[in-house]
């Protein structure tokens, strides 16, 4: 299986640079006039350009204010405390305190668009100090 992760944004220049600055993405290949291809993740990420207000999934209206989701992303880097400053820097919003636990450290982000990510940084053995 191989995995592709799609970010609806509704401008691409300026979720490129947000992205470029917070998560160290590298820009790729354009797709037409409405794709951004982004690097350096274990997975290619697409920015989609989609207009506020379009339909998106059930016919919701794509809305970029902060929003709840199920899912999200957790970005896994060696050093929390200077990648939080990295994409506070770029325009990301800092959701909460730092949180620790045996198996690591995590803050919660809201990227420019209202979606949600978290930066994630494994201590000792990460998941394996919890796993069963």
């Amino acid at each position: 299986m191989k995995l592709l992760l799609n970010i609806d944004v509704p401008d691409l220049a300026e979720a490129q640079a947000f992205y470029v600055a917070a998560f160290g993405l590298r820009p790729a290949r354009r797709l037409g006039g409405g794709v951004i291809e982004l690097l350096g993740a274990d997975c290619p990420i697409y920015l989609l350009r989609k207009p506020a207000g379009s339909l998106g999934a059930g016919a919701s209206a794509r809305d970029y204010a902060r929003h709840w989701t199920p899912l999200h992303c957790d970005v896994v880097v060696d050093d929390l405390d200077a990648a939080l400053a990295r994409a506070l820097g770029a325009g990301a919003r800092q959701e909460g305190d730092i949180r620790e636990a045996n198996w690591g450290r995590l803050v919660q982000l809201a990227d420019p668009y209202g979606h949600g990510w978290c930066l994630l940084q494994f201590l000792g053995r990460g998941y394996d100090e919890i796993a069963d």
